[in-house]
């Protein structure tokens, strides 16, 4: 039996005596007290391992003299005595947290076991505590935010940091994490409400908020779900401030990561430089590059960079649908304008008042479509479909595309008036070929995505492998690379994936070739394109979807053959 230190209250000195012999007796130091008012005086001096008290004392209650240990101590176990039992000071008792309720006359053996069982709970009490304030000072000593909520949104716990990063304030377990956000900024609530709704992680990289403690930090978010016994029991989420080193990046003029977006290659610099300048201000964006390149992560960098961060992301495929639904799609429509239109339809420019809309494949709308939506870029309002009432939204539009446009406007296919339009400014993003230096960085961030969607510990690539990434021509892109480490990680059994993980036309090189680049039918295609930069070959060549060196050959080879 542990030694420990005991009090003993009892208005009979006999009681006190035996109690004092039978304990020193075991080993124990024992002090006694003869009145409720000494007893109290007592605790309020020293510490005590356990107490035992008589229900009625001279000048109190035993019940009063244990809500005031209870404050002193809450972990010294009470074992209240006396000498006529009954089941309501009882139950009263134990709800007021004593550990015991044992009547007279106690026996040496009883008194003995009790008083071993009672030293036993506040071992396991104090040990359970230990463990608790060493994990809450490991939790605030996390220079991450954390905080954790339940299906509901109330908050189970939150370090300390939190509360100094994005928009979260000081938030007590219990409360409900909606109420008490910051209305700023509502990234945080919609990264951990799709976590619960979808139950998956969710990561929101590198965007500015301005609700954070101090203003303008640039931060990254993951919410994960929180499971219990197998269940889905809440969300964690991790808040970083990467404010330090995005300004560290920007002095060194490298930025790796953007939003979703990788790369430490020129041209990937110039697109993170380019996508800098365009988040605040609300100009049309028309985003072209092979499939597979990354365009709708610039979409999310240009919509969560911006003002218009808070409001509606709402992306269209317009390659996906037919002329008449993809009217409906972004327009809406009105009960009975067709067969099937049994109600009213809020369309995709409406639900984007406010925010972003990205209209994705814009190459293959039709010449009809074409004209509903130059009026929209030119008037900011449109009609529902079977309603002539004109409805103004306020959206910016990005649109993105695989296509040769500019060669669309030359067979006629597509508007000048439209392309112009949408090409207020182009980004331009290369092929995954063409910035091979991107490759580590990408394969690096593959790796850390599947590590924790596969719950893995995969530390690299074989150094094969990367050979044969640097060697493989790409021709569908980032998109091709994350497919290819996911069909890798599902073989791979291993800490490095391996050549053999992967898939065979990489192994092998027998995989499709990328897509030729159009041929330059005319000098006149050169010149226009040309014009069309402003003068800026490079621009024109990435216009036209060749490279500066083709370009510059047939340029040359044009004005040769125009002198001759």
């Amino acid at each position: 039996m542990n030694k420990a230190s005991i009090l003993v209250i009892d208005d009979e000195e006999s009681i006190r005596y035996t109690f004092e012999m039978f304990l020193e007796g075991a080993g124990h130091r024992v002090i006694t007290a003869g009145s409720f008012t000494e007893g109290v005086r007592l605790l309020q001096i020293q510490r005590f391992d356990v107490i035992f008290a008589d229900i009625l004392l001279g000048d109190g209650t035993g019940l009063e003299l244990l809500r005031e240990a209870r404050r002193q101590d809450p972990f010294c176990p009470v074992v209240l005595i006396t000498g006529s039992p009954t089941v309501d000071t009882a139950a009263e008792a134990v709800r007021l947290g004593a550990y015991d309720y044992i009547p007279k006359p106690i026996t040496r053996d009883i008194l003995l076991r009790v008083t071993r069982m009672a030293l036993a709970v506040r071992g396991l009490q104090l040990e359970k505590e230990r463990y608790r304030l060493n994990l809450e000072a490991i939790f605030d000593s996390v220079r991450d935010g954390i905080v954790t909520v339940d299906n509901e949104m109330n908050v189970l716990a939150a370090n300390r940091i939190s509360t100094t990063l994005c928009c979260l304030p000081d938030v007590v377990p219990g409360q409900d994490l909606a109420a008490r956000c910051d209305c700023r900024c509502t990234l945080c609530l919609d990264a951990l409400r799709q976590c619960l709704r979808e139950r998956r992680m969710v990561e929101r990289d590198r965007f500015s908020c301005q609700a954070a403690a101090g203003g303008g930090k640039v931060m990254s978010i993951t919410a994960t779900p929180l499971i219990d016994q197998g269940k889905h029991a809440g969300a964690v989420l991790v808040m970083r401030d990467e404010t330090r080193l995005a300004t560290l990046e920007r002095h060194l003029e490298e930025r790796t990561q953007l939003h979703r977006l990788t790369g430490k290659s020129p041209a990937m610099q110039k697109v993170f430089d380019l996508i800098g300048v365009l988040a605040e201000v609300d100009t049309t964006v028309l985003i072209t590059g092979e499939s597979g390149t990354g365009k709708e992560l610039v979409v999310e960098a240009l919509h969560f960079a911006g003002a218009r961060r808070e409001q509606p992301l709402v992306k269209v495929n317009c390659s996906a649908l037919t002329e008449s639904l993809l009217e409906s799609e972004l327009f809406g429509h009105v009960k009975g304008a067709f067969t099937g239109a049994t109600s009213d339809k809020v369309g995709r420019f409406q639900a984007a008042d406010g925010g972003t809309i990205f209209l994705d494949e814009i190459g293959d709308i039709s010449p009809g479509m074409q004209v509903r939506l130059l009026r929209v870029l030119q008037e900011r309002e449109f009609e529902r479909v079977g309603e002539s009432r004109p409805i103004h939204v306020d959206v910016r539009i990005i649109a993105a595309t695989h296509q040769d446009l500019a060669a669309g406007v030359r067979r006629g296919t597509f508007r000048m008036d439209l392309f112009y339009r949408l090409k207020v400014v182009g980004i331009q993003l290369p092929p995954l070929r063409e910035r091979r230096e991107d490759l580590p960085l990408l394969v690096e961030q593959f790796l850390a995505r599947f590590n924790r969607k596969f719950g893995r510990t995969v530390g690299g690539v074989d150094d094969e492998v990367l050979r044969l990434f640097l060697s493989h021509p790409w021709p569908g892109n980032v998109r091709e690379l994350e497919h290819a480490i996911e069909h890798a990680f599902i073989l791979c059994r291993g800490q490095r994936l391996l050549p053999e993980h992967l898939p065979a036309e990489i192994r092998t090189g027998s995989g499709p070739a990328p897509a030729p680049a159009p041929p330059l039918d005319s000098g006149h295609d050169l010149h226009s394109a040309l014009k069309a930069a402003g003068g800026n070959k490079a621009r024109a060549a990435r216009l036209l979807g060749v490279s500066r060196r083709t370009f510059y050959r047939k340029l040359a080879e044009s004005d040769h053959s125009d002198d001759s």
